[in-house]
Formats: C-alpha cells, sequence, structure tokens
C-alpha cells in the first residue's frame, strides 16, 4: 500500500491535512537526499545541515498531523520557515538536487502555512 493509499484511510483528516502530509513526506525523502550528495563540500555544508533539520521536522508534523495532535498548528509554523530558509539555502547551489529540493521545499512550506493557519 502506498503513504498516498495509507493516508487517505485516515477519516479524520481533511483534504488539506492529507495533501499537507503527503508534501511533508516528499519534502523529508527529497532532504535526505539533497543532504547526502551535498555531504563532504564546504560550499553545501549548511545546505546539508539546513536539509537534515527539514527532514527531521517534516516528517515529525507529517505524524502529528495523522494523530490530530494539539501541537501540530505550532510545528506547522516551525516547519514552514524551516522550509522556506533551507529552499532559499538551496537555490543558492546549480546542483539538479539542490533546485529539485527548492521546488518541493517550496510546496511543503505552502501547505504547512495553510495548516498553521487552520
Amino acid at each position: 500500500m502506498s503513504l498516498t493509499e495509507t493516508v487517505s484511510k485516515i477519516d479524520s483528516l481533511s483534504d488539506e491535512q492529507r495533501e499537507c502530509i503527503e508534501n511533508c513526506n516528499e519534502a523529508a525523502e527529497v532532504c535526505e537526499w539533497c543532504a547526502d550528495e551535498c555531504l563532504g563540500s564546504e560550499e553545501t555544508e549548511e545546505c546539508a545541515r539546513l536539509c537534515r533539520d527539514v527532514a527531521d521536522l517534516t516528517s515529525m508534523h507529517a505524524r502529528f498531523m495523522a494523530r490530530s495532535s494539539d501541537y501540530s498548528g505550532q510545528l506547522a509554523e516551525v516547519c514552514a520557515d524551516a522550509c522556506e530558509e533551507c529552499a532559499d539555502e538551496c537555490e543558492r547551489h546549480d546542483a539538479d538536487h539542490c533546485r529539485t529540493c527548492a521546488e518541493v521545499l517550496r510546496e511543503c512550506a505552502e501547505s504547512c502555512r495553510r495548516m498553521a493557519s487552520a
């Protein structure tokens, strides 16, 4: 069963929450990939660090939303801020993995902002 299929079975979630969970999980995956690719280069050291932070935050936020945690809204705000900062850093680099990561993070930040204001 895919993640999308699993998330769709959680009856208590709205469509926006489901989308945000999927975006957060995608962000976590792409950030781990980007961080791994950036390791070993002084030029991309900050990118790797931020990507690792975002991977942890987005995967935690997805779990908090799935269990309808009262802290999900606050975490959504932090998650959106971190995604935006990391996307800014990724956009400073020409590598394909950084460009892909920045694109995914922008989408994730938008959906997390919607969750923070909900």
